[in-house]
């Protein structure tokens, strides 16, 4: 038996399952990531189909996103990929069906897509940039959470659900303030729902990235290497996130190994929340 009565065999919290053996922490649970065609999302999609998960790949980036299906078969995991805007709540509706037709239930899932805007100086994004980046980093969340959790109950309860947001001391600017402020606002949310679903054996949870060196931050850094120098002095670790690492974690926020964890921001920035 494990701590506390519990052994590393039992079925604890979010719907069970074992930990034993040579069996993944997710061995046959299905679920879906939103945005999982490149960096983060697809380092999602690789890890969690790593530990058995069942994975439905959804993105609006159909090259991408069936390239990261083949990453996961070739490692010899189990992934689909499904056409999927995350500013549509009809998109996500069928994201969530998907998973059910293909797998037979949702047991996880993760609302990774996101959108920014241009960081420059002087530059206050527009009414149109503003409904596009919250369309998708907030309404898009709030949508996908609905569906989810609507599909969970009707099997019964049980479930994991990860939202992404930011870490709170990322540096930010004017330009990124619709960013800023769909992230914030999925703080929000995550808190609301699994402080009303915890009862349905639901946990909800939200990932809160640092600088991560995906594409999009590798292009940024080779276009101006010296910001990029002081914006890593200011990470206490000295350097910035690989998007396996952030995978990695949100893999135990949708595992049983954290069954009593639900409400919570989980900064994955180096120690730079803190500085």
């Amino acid at each position: 038996m494990g701590f506390w009565g519990v052994g590393w065999g039992d079925d604890v919290g979010g719907g069970g399952g074992t930990l034993a053996g040579a069996r993944g922490v997710l061995e046959g649970r299905a679920g879906l990531i939103t945005g999982a065609a490149r960096g983060i999302g697809r380092a999602m999609a690789l890890a969690f189909a790593g530990e058995g998960a069942k994975v439905v790949v959804g993105d609006v980036d159909d090259v991408e996103g069936r390239k990261t299906v083949s990453l996961v078969e070739e490692g010899g995991g189990t992934a689909v990929f499904v056409a999927a805007d995350a500013a549509s709540g009809e998109d996500l509706k069928l994201l969530v069906a998907a998973v059910v037709d293909h797998y037979g239930r949702l047991d996880w899932a993760v609302n990774n897509a996101g959108l920014g805007t241009p960081d420059e100086p002087g530059r206050e994004p527009g009414p149109a940039e503003w409904a596009k980046v919250m369309g998708v980093g907030l309404e898009g969340v709030r949508a996908a959470l609905a569906h989810e959790i609507e599909q969970m109950r009707r099997q019964g309860g049980g479930g994991a659900i990860v939202n992404t947001a930011a870490s709170p001391r990322l540096n930010v600017s004017g330009g990124l303030s619709p960013w800023v402020a769909a992230k914030s606002g999925v703080l929000g949310l995550t808190m609301a729902a699994a402080l009303r679903y915890a009862r349905d054996g639901i946990r909800v949870n939200a990932l809160s990235p640092g600088r991560t060196l995906t594409p999009a931050v590798e292009k940024q850094m080779a276009e101006d290497p010296e910001r990029t120098r002081e914006l890593i002095e200011r990470i206490p670790m000295g350097r910035l996130a690989t998007p396996e690492e952030q995978a990695q974690a949100a893999l135990w926020l949708c595992s049983p190994l954290s069954s009593y964890v639900t409400g919570v921001a989980l900064n994955v920035d180096g120690g730079a929340s803190i500085a």
